[in-house]
């Protein structure tokens, strides 16, 4: 539980709260790993979002004084953070990808993809942006890279694939939201089973690639988010390697597939050490996620399969 100050009066501005909130998250030793790296940032975003305050309010304000009802509200928000062992995201039904604002639950992933720098940079230099008129995204969750990539190429359309009803519902809660009609398609398939015959120039996925003795020892704070959504098979490459294997009959003559593999990218690179997969980085941080051409797809589409079966 909560250690509740005795006197409530000794916390009386912004400040003060961030601060005493993120004390109590070190405290407890509860795992940042979902949008935020440190107790102070996760203790800012739950205080913040708590009194319907922007994430970049100016630090002039946080010397603004706080009422009753507002420090019992984060005081409240911050207990259910400590016992519950949910990530912040859940408790706010708020995350954001790419500078953008998404509906979550847990029925969906929290968004916290690297390939949101790559997203908002429009996959330069890796594709021309008029080279771009259709958008794949694979294991979609939330819908949070195929809603920013419809944004980041407006004139494009843009697929969206999930095998969960679930996550596909919170999907359509954020297209809804975003307000993209016909230019974002939603399909409850598995990966490209049931999918129309398009090609297209852009595929990009972050799928299940976590090993399940891995997932096994992870914070209670992954546990708390849907298992399908993070746990593969043949140590976290299964969905990863049917997507290399079938990725070649959904590519443009120009296409480029990205994928997030997290910490299974070693793993992958052992079982393909002959493909030249290019490891992107990132200025923000974050790994993991590869990049082929599709000329490299087709090449080594044989490994590929062999790879899966």
């Amino acid at each position: 539980m909560v250690t509740l100050p005795d006197n409530l009066s000794s916390l009386s501005t912004i400040r003060d709260f961030i601060r005493w909130g993120a004390s109590r998250f070190v405290e407890a030793k509860i795992n940042f790993g979902h949008g935020t790296a440190t107790a102070l940032d996760e203790a800012a975003a739950l205080t913040l979002h708590t009194l319907h305050l922007p994430y970049n309010l100016s630090e002039f304000y946080l010397q603004s004084a706080v009422t009753q009802d507002e420090r019992q509200a984060i005081l409240s928000v911050f207990e259910r953070r400590i016992n519950e062992r949910k990530p912040a995201a859940y408790l706010t039904h708020e995350a954001v990808f790419a500078g953008l604002s998404f509906y979550v639950d847990e029925r969906v992933l929290v968004p916290r993809s690297p390939m949101a720098e790559l997203i908002e940079q429009r996959f330069t230099p890796w594709i021309e942006e008029d080279q771009v008129a259709r958008i794949l995204d694979l294991c979609t969750g939330s819908g949070c890279i195929a809603i920013a990539c419809a944004y980041a190429f407006p004139e494009a359309e843009v697929d969206a694939v999930d095998i969960s009803p679930d996550a596909l519902a919170v999907a359509e809660i954020n297209v809804d939201k975003h307000r993209f009609g016909e230019e974002l398609i939603l399909y409850e398939s598995d990966l490209f089973d049931s999918l129309p015959d398009d090609l297209y120039d852009v595929i990009i996925s972050n799928p299940p690639y976590v090993h399940a003795d891995e997932w096994r020892n992870l914070p209670p704070e992954f546990h708390a988010e849907p298992k399908l959504g993070l746990v593969a098979e043949k140590a976290g490459l299964a969905i990863v390697l049917r997507i290399l294997a079938q990725a070649k009959d959904f590519l443009t003559p120009h296409g480029i597939l990205i994928v997030e593999v997290g910490s299974s990218a070693e793993t992958l690179q052992n079982v393909l050490p002959q493909v030249p997969f290019y490891w992107l980085e990132f200025d923000r941080g974050g790994d993991g996620v590869f990049l082929l051409t599709v000329a490299q797809v087709n090449e080594y589409h044989d490994d590929f399969i062999n790879a899966l079966n």
